[in-house]
């Protein structure tokens, strides 16, 4: 009896360990079907987790954590005699691309593609209210580390997949948080129920409201300068990015819709074909819709599918129809799409692209190996060496902190001078290049990217295009540069003297910073919050041996009697790495003694964001990041809602983002800014102060030909049907940079030269001020610089004004035309939009 026993006990213990060994599905670990609910992000991560510990195929990275503090991770998944030597994969593909380990300084080892693994990346889930992918990931990871799924086995044998399974946690959580707390019982497809609406920001945005697949290139935010620092360590040869669409919509794959830019390969051409059939045969099958060609482009240069094609990658969006689907919504068509649904034709998708990456393992690195080699030994786009004058270290440091992050080499100085295609004249000229210019050599890995970004003028051989046409970085910073066709190596690989000189025992009269650039915005922030009064020239002058201009912050004994007041301001600029000039004496050399009444007091701004219904989220959430993240400086965020009930007498300034407001703006606002308030109004809230009492701002009226009558009159064309996207480009302006005459005597143009370059997303443009407001942005004909403008819009888009201020009552009314700080890449506006919080209407 007792040997029974002790055999049965051997028996379920062993039939125990059989069972806690056998890997859990995500319906068995999760304890329901995927589509039957949302999965919360610490769930997901939870069995991504799980996953890797219970399976040798498998390591788990986390590379960050986002702005709400939810951890940020990758998995890699590949055959059990690979994922022990990860990172002599690694290497060995960054020196495929003629990269060292640190992805910093070009290589000479050679490597062989023989039997090296292909690197497979799918990202899902980068918009928070496109939730389904995320769902699919865990499946994915699960059928790819299943013992029983022999052909996934297999295709290990030569891939190296990466799953990402949540790009953007915070926007998802916000979602799934909305769907959940409004869900019934039983989900309801009738799309007007609540749950398919959600409210403002929505879940697509990060926690500042940054759509995160337009940051790729740029990376100015968290969550994307993580991801980009494990992405550059490996560059893949496949990359997928994970989307879903609106629910009416039909799945979408490669190949992309034109324009492509002319720097894509024709491999990567040809494999988006192939990898669109091998997809189309599975969708096939299942007897589901889909289509390719159209609609999703391969240009703007921040995508994740663009960003991988331009650093040697097959990249590729896939879309799922599903945004704001919920659970289940009946379509237009008549049909019940279900989360479900969703799940598994991006799970079928992914399985389909590894698939298929292994089977041209071989090719698809070969391949990559020739596009970083043709990199290195024949760069693309006329220009070889592009060299960045530096009248300006702040905004250099700027430029060169984000090339670094993306790989792209540089260096400083050239012993002689150059002639090359000067961005700011556009036209061909010879420059004498400084120790510390910036000299960047095409003739590196990441030549392609570096054609894309700093090429004056894209080509766009299709107009209808998804996204921004324009984006020239030398632009995008304000900076002046030249582009060479010779090819020339920068002499040194650091700045010289850019330290500035390190004071101590000071006892000065005052304290001059230059006022040019953001870092001078931080430290100007940085002495308001310690409670020091600055304050301003409005004129030029010098003074001990140096010249200063207009804007040039004083930071004065006088009005600062505090013990340590040296020691403070010393400090402040040091923790900055900041130059101020100490002077010993108010009496200047030439201009307006510091007592003049051309030196204005700098109040502490009290600063009213508005946000709600009605405003772009992500033009408001540029704002918020740029006082936040970027200067450092507190900012009241208020719903529009509630302005009707604010004691504005609180705030000294009120920032109206991008928006459509009902009311506006209402007797109570009007009334704030005549006793002293500071509006500033941001493109299409400009638009809503035309004709309205008070407010000198007009629409410029397009031009009539009075001459006409009946009789010359022209029929208009008849308009046709298929042509009806190709007439509403005559009025499109998708994001095109034009060249503003600025007054850089007024505060909104301080500290930049006489000419700032907008980027223009429409062809809004207003009649000159009167008498009682100063143009200070003007544009005159010929003003054009890069990017697509429909017809009708390059006509209408001369002779006007785009930045202007107004005195109303005692205060002031700031406009705004264009976005000053885009995705917030567009460096050369965020002292516009500093002079307009600090130094307006002082």
């Amino acid at each position: 009896m007792l040997k029974k026993a002790f055999l049965f006990l051997i028996f379920l213990s062993s039939v125990c360990n059989a069972f806690a060994q056998e890997l859990r599905s995500p319906e068995r670990y999760l304890g329901y079907k995927l589509g039957e609910q949302f999965t919360p992000h610490y769930k997901i991560v939870a069995y991504f987790r799980y996953i890797a510990d219970a399976s040798k195929n498998v390591k788990l990275v986390q590379y960050g954590t986002t702005n709400e503090g939810r951890p940020l991770i990758a998995v890699f998944i590949a055959s059990y005699e690979n994922i022990g030597k990860l990172e002599q994969i690694r290497q060995n593909n960054l020196a495929l691309a003629g990269l060292n380990g640190s992805n910093t300084k070009t290589t000479t080892t050679s490597s062989s593609t023989t039997n090296t693994p292909v690197i497979c990346w799918l990202s899902y889930n980068v918009h928070g209210n496109e939730p389904a992918s995320s769902e699919a990931a865990m499946q994915t990871l699960f059928d790819m580390v299943d013992p029983s799924n022999t052909v996934a086995h297999a295709w290990l044998k030569n891939t190296v997949v990466v799953i990402d399974p949540c790009l953007n946690p915070d926007g998802r959580e916000r979602y799934v948080n909305f769907y959940n707390s409004v869900r019934g019982v039983t989900p309801d497809a009738n799309p007007a129920s609540r749950e398919h609406a959600e409210p403002w920001p929505g879940g697509r945005i990060n926690h500042y409201y940054f759509d995160l697949n337009r940051d790729w290139a740029w990376q100015t935010q968290k969550e994307t300068q993580a991801r980009l620092a494990l992405y550059n360590q490996w560059l893949p040869q496949i990359h997928v990015d994970y989307h879903e669409q609106g629910f009416n919509a039909p799945y979408y794959f490669a190949p992309a819709a034109e324009p492509f830019h002319k720097v894509i390969t024709p491999w990567q051409r040809e494999f988006q074909t192939i990898i669109g059939k091998n997809n189309a045969k599975h969708f096939d099958q299942n007897g589901w819709l889909y289509f390719t060609k159209q609609e999703f482009d391969l240009l703007y240069p921040s995508y994740g599918d663009t960003y991988p094609i331009y650093n040697g990658s097959i990249g590729m969006t896939y879309e799922q129809g599903g945004i704001s689907a919920g659970l289940a919504v009946l379509t237009r068509s008549g049909d019940t799409l279900t989360l479900a649904d969703r799940i598994a034709h991006h799970h079928t998708t992914s399985l389909s692209t590894i698939e298929t990456a292994s089977a041209y393992a071989q090719k698809l690195v070969d391949e990559f190996k020739k596009f970083y080699d043709n990199s290195r030994a024949n760069p693309p786009g006329e220009y070889k060496t592009y060299v960045i004058q530096n009248d300006n270290n702040d905004k250099i440091n700027a430029l060169t902190t984000m090339l670094t992050r993306n790989g792209i080499q540089y260096g400083f100085g050239l012993k002689n001078s150059v002639t090359g295609y000067n961005y700011v004249t556009g036209k061909t000229e010879s420059y004498a290049v400084s120790a510390n210019d910036l000299v960047i050599n095409a003739y590196q890995p990441k030549s392609v990217l570096l054609n894309v970004l700093f090429e004056p003028k894209t080509f766009v051989a299709d107009s209808n295009t998804y996204d921004i046409t324009a984006w020239s970085l030398p632009y995008a910073y304000g900076l002046k540069a030249y582009g060479v066709k010779e090819s020339f190596k920068p002499e040194n690989a650091v700045m010289t003297g850019s330290n500035p000189a390190v004071l101590s025992n000071m006892h000065a009269y005052a304290y001059v910073s230059a006022w040019r650039s953001v870092n001078d915005v931080k430290f100007l922030a940085a002495l308001i919050k310690k409670g020091i009064k600055v304050r301003y020239s409005e004129k030029p002058f010098e003074a001990a041996g140096k010249k200063f201009s207009a804007g040039s912050l004083l930071i004065t004994r006088a009005g600062n009697d505090m013990p340590g007041f040296d020691q403070e301001i010393v400090q402040a600029a040091a923790s900055f790495n900041h130059e101020i000039t100490p002077l010993t004496t108010g009496f200047v050399d030439k201009g307006a003694d510091f007592g003049s009444d051309v030196i204005k007091y700098i109040r502490e701004p009290r600063v009213l964001l508005v946000n709600g219904e009605g405003v772009s989220a992500e033009a408001m959430g540029e704002v918020w990041h740029f006082f936040e993240q970027q200067i450092n400086y507190p900012i009241t965020i208020v719903r529009y809602k509630d302005i009707e009930k604010t004691r504005l007498s609180d705030f000294d300034v009120a920032i109206f983002p991008d928006g459509t407001y009902e009311d506006f703006p209402s007797d109570k606002l009007q009334n704030w800014v005549r006793d002293g308030g500071k509006l500033i109004a941001l493109e299409n809230a400009v638009s809503q102060l035309v004709d309205k009492k008070g407010f000198g701002i007009k629409k410029k009226e397009e031009k009539k030909d009075d001459k006409t009558d009946d009789k010359t009159k022209v029929t208009a064309p008849i308009k046709l049907y298929d042509e009806r996207d190709r007439d509403a480009l005559r009025s499109s302006v998708p994001g095109a940079i034009y060249k503003i005459n600025l007054d850089n005597s007024h505060p909104l143009g301080f500290g930049l030269p006489a000419w700032y370059y907008s980027l223009k997303l429409s062809d809004d443009i207003y009649d000159f001020l009167g008498d009682d407001g100063w143009n200070v942005g003007t544009i005159k004909k010929d003003a054009y610089i890069s990017g697509f403008v429909g017809q009708k819009s390059k006509e209408k888009i001369n002779d006007g004004m785009l930045l202007g201020v107004q005195s109303l009552g005692r205060g002031t009314v700031v406009y705004i035309v264009d976005d000053p700080i885009f995705r917030s890449f567009w460096e050369n506006g965020k002292l516009l939009l500093s002079n307009a919080v600090f130094m307006v209407g002082e």
